[in-house]
């Protein structure tokens, strides 16, 4: 017999749940220098006195509210949930849920911790992202082996009317672990090369997004058979690969893709030219890369998702 218990455990396990930080997805950077020239009373106190007061969309927010629409798109499934994970208090917080309803964002889950760390709350809501706006949170979930990006500054503005949710990816440190980057960064370009041609069959290990990657592959399959008798039909999603691999390199990034049961519906693959100009002509809701040299345009929402090998420069 199936309890209420188990059909809840399975419904936690299957959805897409992203964790996200009040700063990442509000612009709360003038009540941040507040809390950090004037102390935390100061800070209380104005959150207090502007409650009613809708917080700006932040950098996370373009990719959290259409990620949300995909419960409209697909209800029989409402295949993601997003949690917060704040360390304002439970009343200072009080205006990050004023705002969502002000956004109609269906954002009902959280965590307030009254200064204390939130990312130890990630396993218990089982979330494959973490995006945060607090550096020090971002290395301490990274060091325990957690999936956690740092949101980087950005002037995107999200003026779009459709509903339909772009995400940019790199590969290696980010879908896949770092093993081709370490050889790359620890050996050059030619080792790089021999490795991933003689390991073409062999997959990689999965890399810290890579449960996040596969639970929006299986809604983008479930959009392609929305849409399968539909010639004019518009992607709900569309997944993208931007990495630095180039040809014949690109042999074990698809092999590691089919390994996982998973597959993109773009791939750009830059034989190490810069990825700026791709992904403003991409024009993604969010990218994440594990390099920071990668991440240079500020019209292009990013984040930074520290591991591996390229995680030792990021504290």
């Amino acid at each position: 017999m199936t309890t209420s218990a188990t059909l809840q455990q399975r419904d936690k396990q299957d959805k897409l749940i992203v964790a996200v930080s009040s700063r990442a997805l509000f612009d709360l950077e003038k009540e941040h220098g507040l809390f950090e020239t004037k102390g935390v009373s100061a800070y209380r106190k104005f959150q207090i006195a502007h409650m009613n007061e809708p917080l700006k969309p932040g950098v996370a927010f373009p990719f959290i509210s259409r990620l949300l629409k995909l419960n409209e798109i697909f209800p029989d499934k409402s295949p993601v949930r997003v949690v917060v994970l704040s360390r304002n208090s439970p009343e200072t917080g009080q205006r990050f849920f004023n705002s969502c309803r002000y956004y109609k964002l269906p954002i009902t889950t959280g965590a307030f911790t009254s200064g204390q760390s939130t990312f130890p709350f990630l396993q218990a809501f089982n979330a494959c992202l973490f995006l945060s706006a607090n550096r020090q949170s971002v290395i301490q979930a990274n060091a325990c082996g957690l999936p956690a990006g740092l949101v980087l500054p950005s002037n995107f503005k999200d003026t779009e009317h459709d509903v339909g949710l772009r995400i940019a990816f790199d590969f290696d440190g980010v879908i896949a672990d770092d093993e081709a980057e370490r050889k790359f960064q620890t050996e050059g370009i030619q080792a790089f090369q021999r490795q991933e041609t003689d390991k073409r069959l062999q997959p990689l290990k999965a890399g810290p997004l890579q449960t996040l990657f596969s639970k929006l592959s299986e809604i983008q399959k479930l959009d392609a058979e929305k849409g399968k008798n539909d010639p004019y039909y518009l992607p709900a999603l569309r997944i993208a690969i931007v990495t630095s691999r180039g040809a014949p390199s690109e042999q074990r990034l698809i092999t590691t893709l089919k390994s996982f049961g998973m597959y993109a519906a773009e791939l750009f693959l830059m034989d190490g030219l810069p990825k700026d100009k791709v992904l403003e002509v991409l024009k993604p809701h969010i990218f994440f890369d594990d390099q920071l040299r990668h991440l240079t345009s500020e019209s292009v929402p990013s984040v930074l998702v520290p591991f591996g090998i390229n995680s030792v420069t990021f504290d």
